[in-house]
């Protein structure tokens, strides 16, 4: 029988699955479409109700089918904290993470920061990242470039939605 903490763990590491999944707009039908069948709809459905313990090899092929780090499923996100400061910030820009991601290369510390932010905020839809004007500031200082022009970089490449 699993013990009071197990069973709160399992829990919340459900809730995080789900979160996730659904930050990328996928049901359960369409990861076990997509994973050929090897995760299937209603094992990971029971891993995020918190019903079913999940080994560290599976938890480890969720997090490469998510395209995340498994340690990203294993914490809680500050949401609150993130969205306070959303209210406040007025000069945010919305980057094409898929974009980014075909041109990693070309952009290698745009990226590693990007996947900070994401990885502090917990969001992995994958397809878009809003970046605060203070992140962009961050970003722009650490790129050794003004943020006006940073800003009309990224617009010019494609690289902004």
């Amino acid at each position: 029988m699993a013990a009071p903490d197990d069973a709160r763990h399992a829990v919340r590491l459900g809730e995080r699955l789900r979160h996730v999944r659904q930050q990328q707009g996928l049901s359960l039908h369409d990861v076990e479409a997509m994973s050929d069948g090897d995760l299937k709809a209603s094992v990971v459905g029971a891993y995020e109700r918190g019903e079913r313990t999940i080994s560290i090899t599976r938890l480890e092929r969720l997090a490469d089918f998510y395209r995340i780090q498994v340690g990203e499923l294993l914490r809680t996100p500050d949401d609150a904290r993130d969205r306070a400061e959303d209210a406040h910030d007025t000069g945010r820009v919305v980057i094409d993470l898929v974009a980014l991601e075909e041109r990693a290369d070309e952009e290698p510390i745009l990226r590693r920061y990007v996947d900070s932010i994401r990885s502090r905020r917990g969001d992995f839809n994958g397809r878009v990242l809003t970046v605060r004007g203070a992140d962009l500031d961050t970003i722009a200082a650490v790129m050794d470039t003004p943020p006006d022009r940073l800003r009309g970089r990224l617009a010019e490449t494609g690289l902004l939605r």
